[in-house]
């Protein structure tokens, strides 16, 4: 850390696709108290504070860089699908699906907080937000996620059904303990 600013990390970004819905969806886990809701009109500082907790460890930081008036205009837009995942009654992860693009569903975030690894529970989140994003009929379904990424992320995908079409060398800026804190506490 040089002047109390992060370091910036470079990153190998992977793209994946999906071209047909898997036959079979992982089945939910059995005892234990979890819910999946919808969101509507998510409000900006719980997306934030959803961000924060399930990236902060995987330095996902573009979207608490964005101004209040850029994250609404992409959080709100009627055909988002944002999705949150609840554990014993709190919450404990999300994910975030952009149905928008043409014969494309993006899942834009996926994750789970950390108190929610070990659980049991990635394989049937992701089957859900897989099923999510196929109920939309699109011809592919896409994601990526790169090195800094938790490092069962890229092998849970390709196991799911995803298969990696590319990658590409990113540099991540992350962010300072005062930059994260202003976002995440922003109105």
């Amino acid at each position: 850390m040089e002047n109390g600013a992060p370091q910036d990390i470079d990153v190998t970004v992977t793209f994946l696709e999906m071209h047909a819905a898997p036959a079979v969806s992982p089945p939910i886990p059995y005892n234990r108290q979890i819910a999946l809701l919808k969101t509507k009109d998510i409000p900006l500082h719980f997306y934030r504070y959803l961000m924060d907790r399930v990236g902060r460890k995987w330095h996902w930081v573009n979207v608490l860089r964005l101004s209040d008036e850029e994250l609404a205009a992409g959080l709100h837009r009627e055909d988002r699908d944002i999705r949150v995942l609840y554990l014993d009654g709190a919450p404990a992860g999300f994910f975030d699906l952009k149905p928008h693009l043409p014969d494309e569903v993006e899942l834009a975030y996926f994750g789970m907080m950390e108190h929610a690894h070990g659980q049991g529970i990635g394989r049937w989140f992701l089957g859900a937000a897989i099923s999510a994003a196929w109920a939309y009929g699109p011809r592919r379904v896409t994601v990526q996620t790169c090195t800094l990424d938790h490092p069962a992320a890229l092998p849970l995908y390709q196991k799911l059904g995803f298969t990696p079409v590319a990658q590409k060398k990113e540099v991540v800026h992350p962010l300072t303990f005062a930059e994260r804190s202003a976002s995440v506490m922003r109105g």
